[in-house]
């Protein structure tokens, strides 16, 4: 799929966050806008940034170019304010699609970070570009609270590519996982949206996810399944034979599954835990 690319000058990169989020993050961080992997069920679809776009999502991107000085200069102004800076990269887009590779738009980011870390870190993305800056994400590990979340949304690639066909194998993202787990750096795979997957799922993510993140397209596109039912998903499912996996309560079939392979506090459900130095806090609660 072609891309038509233009480099933009960003007047802000750290965006305080509401809604979906408001869970504990304070800041979301998008170093693109628009995303190359272009998944079918993605909700940005559904939002302004692209509702007034003329191009097809997936179609378009912007290079924020001083993504990596307008984060110096935010998060200092943050500092004097005493203010929490728990970071969420990113929520519309991904940090390390294609472009990344020749851009460093991410990677800029992140040398910034080492030298001003936020209190948190969470990246979320499905590229294994990540693994390339493992040099940077093992020093930042010591300098904030950091979690590599890893969208791996079924371990079927044949599920990947009626939803998400432009987006990397599923393989080359467990592999990754894996890289980054073995650095030392927490990891969480995130099963989001939940796709069918194969018996043997939870023990594939077994030794290279810290956590489980589970998440559907009814209770994880932000308005209850509205956008995602805009997007045709109902639909798309059904012609699949797929409809049981569409179920509202599809989320606690999974949970119960997976926590047959994983410990209770190693998976967290959507909206509510998706903060985890927040549920950390809420376990020392419950404990003093």
């Amino acid at each position: 799929m072609n891309i038509e690319t233009k480099e933009i000058t960003a007047k802000t990169i750290l965006t305080e966050v509401k809604g979906y989020l408001d869970v504990g993050f304070t800041h979301s961080l998008n170093s693109y806008s628009g995303c190359a992997f272009a998944c079918k069920y993605c909700y940005v679809r559904e939002m302004p940034i692209q509702k007034f776009k003329d191009m097809p999502w997936g179609t378009w991107l912007e290079v924020k170019t001083n993504a990596a000085e307008n984060y110096r200069k935010e998060i200092l102004k943050l500092r004097k304010k005493n203010k929490p800076v728990h970071i969420f990269m990113s929520s519309a887009t991904d940090p390390y699609q294609p472009m990344e590779r020749k851009a460093n738009i991410t990677r800029g980011i992140l040398e910034e970070m080492i030298s001003d870390p936020p209190d948190s870190l969470q990246i979320q993305t499905r590229g294994p570009l990540i693994t390339r800056d493992i040099d940077l994400l093992t020093q930042l590990k010591d300098k904030c609270e950091l979690l590599v979340s890893m969208t791996v949304e079924t371990d079927r690639e044949d599920m990947k590519r009626i939803f998400a066909p432009q987006a990397p194998g599923i393989r080359l993202r467990l592999r990754a996982l894996q890289e980054i787990h073995e650095a030392g750096i927490r990891t969480q795979a995130s099963i989001s949206p939940v796709l069918p997957f194969t018996p043997d799922f939870p023990k594939t993510l077994s030794g290279i996810a810290d956590y489980v993140w589970i998440d559907t397209l009814l209770i994880g596109d932000g308005m209850l399944g509205k956008r995602s039912a805009r997007l045709g998903m109902p639909a798309l499912f059904e012609e699949h034979g797929l409809t049981p996996w569409y179920d509202r309560d599809i989320h606690l079939r999974v949970l119960k599954y997976f926590q047959k392979h994983f410990p209770p506090d190693r998976i967290r459900v959507s909206k509510e835990e998706a903060f985890p130095m927040k549920q950390t806090e809420n376990k020392r609660d419950e404990h003093e």
